[in-house]
């Protein structure tokens, strides 16, 4: 129990049980949670994280998370028309707060997702899920599964050791790789 939720338990036993009357709630207003800043990955963990994956689509996927500071839902729509290479940058749409927003594009990340592409050459999505193999994710019509890829980078993190508190923090973070 919080703290002030405590307090408010003892204003209210102390007027209703020592004052004798009724409890009117007061229209209080409850402080922000405090909230966590995720734990930042070091550029050398990442880099043992990337090597350590073993299906390409999941290690690409996960590098341009990482390289863009993208949450994973951000990344699973992410589309082949989202990426503008012209100006280095990738339009990320209905983001957090359903806001649109663009953010840069690393020539390390246009070079892999242009490698990546070739593999499997879907003409929308950008990380298209691989259920009926390599030949069938030309024309799959979703992304690559959320579960899955938590899995993957849940099984990863534990395999290479990486202490920190919470496994989203390898695609979230304000450090970029070199």
């Amino acid at each position: 129990m919080e703290c002030g939720q405590t307090h408010l338990y003892g204003l209210k036993f102390y007027t209703m049980h020592v004052l004798r009357k009724p409890w009117v709630a007061p229209g209080l207003i409850k402080p922000p949670r405090a909230q966590r800043l995720p734990d930042v990955v070091t550029v050398e963990d990442a880099r043992r994280l990337f090597a350590a994956i073993r299906v390409v689509s999941y290690r690409v996927f996960f590098f341009t998370l990482y390289s863009l500071g993208l949450r994973l839902g951000e990344g699973l729509r992410l589309q082949l028309g989202d990426i503008d290479a012209a100006h280095a940058r990738v339009h990320i749409r209905d983001a957090k707060g359903n806001k649109d927003r663009f953010v840069p594009l690393p020539q390390a990340t246009l070079d892999l997702l242009r490698r990546f592409w070739q593999t499997h050459r879907n003409p929308v999505l950008l990380f298209p899920n691989r259920h009926a193999g390599l030949k069938g994710a030309a024309s799959a019509t979703t992304p690559l599964d959320r579960g899955g890829v938590q899995k993957a980078l849940h099984r990863v993190v534990a395999t290479c050791g990486v202490k920190k508190r919470s496994h989203r923090t390898v695609c979230a973070t304000a450090t970029r790789p070199t």
